[in-house]
């Protein structure tokens, strides 16, 4: 028993990230993430919200340390800050396949 509590704790601190994947629109910006660095007027236009909560969100995911941003001019284009995302979200895309 001591070493399976020592060992879940090992996913303390996972919930933020867990959060931040826990909204659609959030998720729909990771994933289009993973095929392309896009500007917040791409990311709104691709999830079908406004340009304000397309910023929000991103803000959120970059506070969340999941996408980063590069400015080029008046331009700020959106990436991802960290390459698991690519894969846990190919992971759950094939989950949800297999549950269907």
């Amino acid at each position: 028993m001591r070493r399976l509590r020592r060992k879940v704790q090992d996913v303390e601190g996972l919930a933020p990230l867990f959060k931040a994947l826990g909204d659609e629109t959030r998720l729909k910006i990771i994933y289009a993430l993973v095929c392309d660095e896009l500007c917040v007027c791409d990311v709104a236009s691709i999830t079908g919200t406004t340009v304000a909560a397309a910023s929000h969100h991103l803000r959120y995911l970059r506070s969340a340390g999941l996408v980063k941003y590069r400015r080029q001019g008046k331009m700020v284009f959106y990436s991802l800050d960290n390459p698991c995302l690519s894969l846990m979200l190919e992971t759950a895309l094939t989950h949800r396949n297999l549950k269907l």
